[in-house]
């Protein structure tokens, strides 16, 4: 289901749902796919400018609260400044890890900006990406990542989305051919055309390869975190806007 959107209002496209489920990646076809700029995780260059290190944010809580609002704030920042549609690989997420590793989600459920947010993610096109356990392997990089975390906050994901009566397209395929033709056929309800390139660019990348797949300017390569749920270990990372060259 397409959210009613003014024809005046350039579309968003959202990606969300827990870790190790490939958002990135199927954002990233959506970008080169489509022509338009991919919003990637704010979460990064957060914690680039807090120098934070994984073990402090698993320790400190006030740490922890500040990072969460922080990012809570620069993805609101990050969308508004970008006045063309735009594909993301995630939206309110971040409230999912929030309500699993912060004590602040009663204070954001207050603030009044949230509501705006949800209403603005509404009318957007949103496709939730259901986890897969083949997915959810150590990779060196992810704090702790087990299936129950990931589980956890698919569950917390899908309780926004209900709450706040957000319209989704659930994405239960672990296939990306399978993956592809649904974002194409929604899409192709939209008003956006596909350009020549990037048709085939993805064809043996696999869902939740996350940042392990061709970078662009601002991207960090060979990177599969999501920083959602912690730093990476090297602390690199800046908020990026990429687009197709």
């Amino acid at each position: 289901m397409l959210p009613n959107r003014p024809s005046t209002e350039p579309l968003r496209i959202y990606m969300v749902g827990a870790h190790a489920t490939g958002k990135t990646t199927l954002a990233r076809w959506v970008r080169d796919r489509y022509g338009i700029p991919m919003i990637a995780e704010v979460a990064r260059g957060v914690l680039a400018e807090m120098e934070a290190r994984l073990e402090t944010l698993r320790t400190d809580i006030a740490l922890v609260n500040r990072y969460q609002r922080e990012v809570f704030a620069r993805q609101i920042e990050a969308e508004h400044n970008v006045k063309a549609p735009f594909v993301s690989d995630r939206a309110f997420c971040n409230l999912a890890y929030a309500a699993h590793h912060s004590t602040i989600l009663g204070e954001v459920f207050r603030d009044p900006r949230l509501k705006e947010y949800m209403h603005w993610v509404r009318g957007g096109v949103v496709f939730y990406l259901r986890p897969h356990q083949e997915l959810v392997v150590p990779d060196g990089v992810r704090a702790g990542l087990t299936w129950e975390d990931v589980v956890r906050i698919d569950g917390m994901v899908k309780l926004m989305l209900e709450m706040f009566d957000v319209p989704y397209i659930p994405v239960e395929s672990l296939s990306m051919q399978e993956r592809v033709r649904l974002v194409e056929r929604v899409l192709g309800l939209t008003e956006l055309e596909a350009t020549e390139r990037g048709a085939s660019e993805l064809g043996g990348t696999q869902p939740g390869a996350g940042r392990g797949g061709s970078a662009r300017a601002g991207e960090p390569d060979g990177q599969t975190h999501d920083a959602d749920s912690g730093p990476d270990r090297t602390g690199n990372g800046r908020t990026s806007m990429s687009r197709t060259n």
